[in-house]
């Protein structure tokens, strides 16, 4: 070997080090699937907690960690269009809304980590295996949507006394036929123990509210209670303006509802689901598997009270209802 060949080769060998702590290193990108669109207080609502969720696990957004947000309306072929764009970016993680969106991205890939922050039953709507050990490549949140629909009717008759009609505005589909029953045959058995009669409303889309708006205007209800829904979520305003013009009473699974204008709600905090969501990211980028995350499930709910609607709506909470609020809108 020449003198010229060694100090090459030499030197390709003290570059070499160099070279490869030169490389930048990988930040982890993130996508997001939410509802309704961008421009939806809801949307920014959940976007802005998922930021602070990884704000409060030492993330910086934009420079320890991408998140690449993506929004639309309840529809489960734009979901599955949006999903394999993600996965196309080659996202570490999906982090998605609702159980819509939660079947569409098991669709989309087995391999991606998915964490899905609103579930209505993840068990009963076949998502996952069992809340201790999800099993496959999904894990997240739960809000119990079965268990809370008894309280809400409670919460509504000691509101309103007496005994009386009740609407129930359900939207099918959103969960599975199991899940859905399980909704309504827990809202019949608190209704027949609280002495109320019930009459089942459905809308499987925006346009057929107004329909059902009409349906009923017809049959004359003293009250309503709305079922959870990405849908009615994104349509909230609309139900509350429908509810306070026909001077129904209505409880909603959504505190969003009430800062519009509705009567009371109660239910979980969807903004903080996406913020909790971001610690099952945090942990999945540091290692550990969906499968092993166990499914967590809410500890606390949020009463919320409107009392400007319920002044023009001729009714006085009772003070053991205002008691137990955890806030009190005036």
């Amino acid at each position: 070997m020449d003198r010229r060949t060694w100090l090459v080769g030499s030197l390709a060998l003290l570059a070499a080090p160099l070279a490869t702590e030169a490389q930048p290193i990988k930040v982890p990108k993130v996508g997001l699937l939410a509802t309704p669109s961008a421009d939806h207080p809801i949307a920014q609502a959940v976007l802005d907690a998922f930021r602070q969720g990884l704000r409060e696990r030492g993330y910086v957004v934009g420079q320890t960690i991408f998140i690449e947000p993506r929004f639309a309306p309840e529809r489960l072929e734009r979901y599955r269009e949006l999903l394999a764009e993600l996965a196309g970016l080659k996202v570490n993680v999906m982090v998605v809304g609702s159980t819509q969106m939660a079947l569409a991205a098991k669709q989309v890939t087995t391999t991606i980590p998915i964490v899905a922050s609103v579930m209505a039953d993840p068990v009963g709507d076949g998502l996952v295996a069992s809340l201790a050990r999800p099993g496959g490549n999904l894990t997240g949140l739960t809000f119990l949507a079965p268990t809370l629909v008894a309280k809400r009717l409670q919460l509504l008759t000691e509101a309103v006394p007496g005994s009386f009609q009740v609407a129930v505005l359900s939207h099918p589909g959103v969960y599975s036929e199991y899940t859905m029953r399980d909704m309504v045959q827990e809202t019949e058995a608190a209704a027949q123990t609280l002495g109320v009669r019930l009459q089942l409303f459905e809308a499987r889309n925006p346009k057929e509210i107004d329909s059902v708006f009409a349906a009923m205007a017809i049959d004359g209800p003293r009250a309503l209670i709305v079922f959870q829904s990405p849908m009615f979520d994104a349509e909230h305003k609309r139900l509350v303006d429908f509810a306070n013009q026909r001077r129904l009473p209505a409880i909603y699974a959504f505190k969003e509802a009430v800062v519009a204008g509705g009567l009371m709600s109660y239910g979980t905090n969807i903004p903080d689901l996406f913020r909790r969501a971001a610690t099952f990211v945090d942990k999945i980028l540091k290692g550990a598997k969906p499968a092993d995350l166990p499914i967590e499930q809410p500890t606390k709910f949020e009463l919320v009270i409107n009392l400007k609607t319920a002044k023009a709506l001729g009714l006085t909470i009772p003070p053991a209802v205002l008691a137990r609020a955890d806030q009190v809108i005036q």
